[in-house]
C-alpha cells in the first residue's frame, strides 16, 4: 500500500494530540498487521469512501493514555474507560481522519467519511471493511502507547 496514504494519518494524529491535548507522541516502525486484535484498550474505527478506492482507519489507545488525554482535553480523569472516554476517542478519530482527508484532498484524492465506531475492552478486535493490507503504526508517549491502522483497497499500484 502506498505510504502516501499512511503519512497523512500519522501527521494528523501527531497534530491533533499536540494541539488538543498538549501530548507529544513519537512514531515507531510501521509494519503489516495480520490479525484483527487491537493493540490497546479503546479504539475508534472509521471508513472512508472515494471514487478510486475505499479505506479504513483506526486508532487504538492504551487505557492510561486515553485517560490522560481525557484529563488534558476536558479536565476530568475517570478511573477507567467510560462513555465520556469512548465519546472522546470517537471525536479524536473524526478529527484525525478529517485532517488526513484534507491532506489527501490536496494530493487529488477525494473521500467521504463515515461515522466512527468506538470499541473498547481487552483484546477487542478491529475489522477493516476493505481488502487492502493493514499497516500498523505504533506511537509511544509518556503515558502509554497509541496505534493507528490504515488500510486501503489496492489502487493501481
Amino acid at each position: 500500500m502506498n505510504v502516501e496514504f499512511v503519512n497523512p494519518f500519522l501527521s494528523s494524529l501527531v497534530n491533533v494530540l499536540g494541539t488538543m491535548a498538549n501530548t507529544k507522541i513519537v512514531p515507531g516502525q510501521p509494519r503489516l498487521k495480520k490479525d484483527e486484535v487491537a493493540r490497546g484498550d479503546v479504539s475508534g474505527l472509521i471508513g472512508m469512501v472515494g471514487n478510486e478506492t475505499k479505506g479504513s482507519f483506526s486508532i487504538t489507545f492504551e487505557e492510561s493514555l486515553a485517560l490522560e488525554i481525557m484529563f488534558r482535553m476536558l479536565g476530568e480523569k475517570p478511573s477507567k474507560i467510560n462513555e465520556e472516554v469512548t465519546d472522546m476517542v470517537g471525536e479524536i478519530t473524526n478529527m484525525v481522519t478529517g485532517g488526513a482527508k484534507r491532506i489527501l484532498g490536496e494530493k487529488g484524492y477525494e473521500f467521504s467519511m463515515a461515522t466512527p465506531v468506538v470499541v473498547s475492552g481487552k483484546e477487542h478486535t478491529i475489522t477493516h471493511k476493505c481488502d487492502g493490507p493493514k499497516i500498523l503504526m505504533p506511537f509511544t508517549s509518556d503515558f502509554g502507547k497509541v496505534h493507528i491502522e490504515v488500510s486501503f483497497d489496492n489502487m493501481g499500484g
